[in-house]
């Protein structure tokens, strides 16, 4: 997730420009550019880092003009550098662009234009649509633009200029964009805080639709060229507000934003019936898998230990980070070590992975941030694009971290020679949708979570794949609402916590449809036979639990292996609602960092 913001006008363009990089930061901090035209040349100032770095460089320019674009930079393709950022010029320096979304065919692309002698600078997919467009440019900007979208496939919010042309040409495909009507000037911006400050009238463009503007003026059309008429809105939100995109918290904007975080994750990897990833080592050779991570990480890695020792068939364990180094851990050249961490800089983590490279381990990332750390030292990695996750209690990560896993656990099975279930590819495409639907829970869920915000302790309870649900729903309560909480298998209650079971205990079931649901009946008899308060996720056409149950939260039933996703949304809502009708800062919990760098 990345920033824009354009501008056509007659204002002071530069600071313009600034001010709305810096109203977008939260979209994008690793870098940042700014490119002005001056009708004779285009004039481009980029720097690394948050947009503070940008305006100290920008002071020391002349960048006059009345057409501008302007991007902070989350990076996806390549590090984190001057060269990766925005905006990415043509060979001739003649046409500038900012892209925020993902080309899934730009390796492709690439090749073809290096063919034809241009020369690619940066490591970034979006480079090479300013090479696509000079490629198509015959003194028209928006034919260009509009021939060189019929060849890229992925997701683009983009916006082009050119030194000859007074005009800004956007497009838009699975990455919003919007347009700023004000007097005598446009904006374009990915977000509304960029241009709140300026004007409150905007157009939404939808997908597949690109604008042309200039001065005063706008004239939107579908990419076969056909003219669309689009209403103008009034934005009604303050700046605050619209930074979080209406939503209270970052948090509950991050859950509901989960159907595209993992569309995202999914995006390119399942093609023709076949799971696609970069690994560069010989699967065959693997003898076992160890995973490590830490806290919301680490409960991902226990659901990925099912699926690579179920469907891949290969040995898996898995560690904590924190105690990895530290007990004089086997590990040996046939290993593979998997490290799992959002921010890609957890100390821990990164400690673990250093120790297994030096026994010669093969080892893996599975990380959201491009460039971090341990993206630069594993052997491979796997992205997850979910887009920055602002908010301390991570949710979209940790979705799409068990999206990851599991198609790493398919990818292998697929390398060793097998089939791979293809049934179970095709529930995968759907799961954003399902998602979506238990995502319509959230009123019912807000309702249980009133009646226990006052409750002292809760027990979450889970089998096979959703004991690690279980753990993750406890974490995420005594993150954010700082209310004790613990996860445990089902079973394991009368192994000690039962005895902590009255009236005063809610006990969270997690307890869909699978093969171990008889088994999970059995334990909430057991809870109810001592006054417990059951609390139980159920599969959405279920009668039998829920008649056991005191509150029900109903979920899409889906199989077996994507139960873990589907479970986690209520639990991460029903820890949400308690916090926030508590009144505590739910996006920054007290005592915790987003990423824990310091061991």
């Amino acid at each position: 997730m990345c920033g824009i913001i354009g501008y056509i006008g007659n204002k002071d363009i530069t600071p313009l420009l600034l001010d709305g990089l810096q109203k977008l930061e939260y979209r994008g901090y690793d870098s940042a550019g700014i490119c002005v035209s001056d009708k004779q040349q285009l004039k481009t100032v980029k720097a690394k880092g948050k947009i503070s770095e940008l305006a100290k460089k920008v002071k020391s320019k002349t960048l006059n003009g009345a057409i501008g674009i302007a991007h902070t930079r989350w990076a996806t393709h390549g590090e984190p550098n001057e060269a990766n950022a925005h905006p990415h010029l043509d060979c001739k320096q003649e046409l500038a662009i900012v892209h925020n979304g993902i080309i899934e065919n730009h390796q492709a692309l690439t090749e073809l234009l290096k063919k034809e002698g241009h020369k690619i600078k940066s490591q970034t997919d979006s480079e090479i649509i300013a090479h696509l467009v000079e490629k198509f440019y015959k003194n028209d900007l928006e034919a260009a633009v509009r021939q060189a979208l019929k060849l890229i496939e992925g997701a683009f919010g983009l916006a082009v200029i050119h030194k000859d042309e007074n005009k800004i040409v956007v497009a838009r495909k699975g990455s919003p964009l919007i347009i700023g009507v004000g007097e005598n000037e446009m904006f374009i911006a990915s977000d509304i805080p960029a241009i709140l400050e300026h004007t409150k009238r905007v157009i939404y463009l939808n997908d597949n639709e690109i604008a042309v503007i200039t001065q005063g003026k706008y004239i939107i059309t579908n990419l076969e060229g056909e003219q669309i008429n689009k209403e103008v809105d009034e934005i009604k939100w303050n700046v605050e507000q619209m930074e979080k995109k209406g939503f209270k918290h970052f948090m509950l904007k991050e859950i509901m934003e989960q159907p595209e975080a993992i569309a995202n994750t999914l995006r390119g990897r399942i093609k023709d019936g076949k799971v696609k990833l970069t690994v560069d080592f010989d699967i065959q050779k693997i003898n076992r898998i160890i995973i490590t991570a830490c806290g919301t990480s680490w409960h991902s890695a226990l659901i990925g230990k099912h699926f690579l020792e179920s469907i891949a068939q290969i040995p898996a364990e898995v560690d904590y980070a924190s105690e990895f180094r530290y007990r004089s851990p086997i590990v040996s050249s046939e290993d593979v070590m998997v490290v799992i961490s959002q921010s890609g800089e957890t100390a821990d983590t990164l400690a673990a992975l250093r120790e297994a490279k030096v026994k010669q381990a093969k080892t893996l990332g599975i990380v959201n941030v491009v460039g971090s750390t341990i993206t630069r030292e594993v052997d491979s990695g796997i992205y997850l694009h979910v887009g920055p996750e602002i908010g301390v209690a991570s949710t979209k990560a940790f979705t799409s971290q068990v999206v990851a896993l599991l198609l790493l656990a398919l990818y292998i099975r697929q390398q060793q020679g097998h089939e791979i279930d293809k049934d179970l590819l095709k529930q995968l495409d759907k799961i954003p949708y399902q998602i979506n639907q238990a995502l319509k829970q959230a009123d019912n869920i807000k309702e249980v979570a009133a009646k226990f915000v006052d409750s002292k302790n809760f027990l979450y309870l889970g089998r096979g794949l959703n004991f690690p649900v279980a753990l993750e729903g406890a974490l995420k309560l005594k993150e954010i609402s700082y209310i004790h909480a613990e996860g445990y298998p089902a079973a394991e209650i009368k192994h000690g916590p039962i005895a902590l079971i009255d009236e005063d205990m809610p006990v969270v079931f997690v307890a869909t449809k699978n093969n171990l649901s008889q088994k999970i009946i059995s334990n909430m008899q057991e809870v109810k036979a001592r006054d417990g308060n059951i609390i139980a996720i159920v599969s959405q056409d279920d009668k039998e639990i829920s008649k056991l149950a005191d509150s029900i939260i109903k979920v899409p039933e889906v199989i077996d292996e994507l139960s873990p996703i589907i479970n986690a949304i209520p639990l991460q809502l029903l820890a949400y609602y308690i916090a926030d009708l508590k009144g505590l800062d739910v996006d920054k919990p007290r005592n915790l960092a987003k990423s824990v760098t310091v061991e």
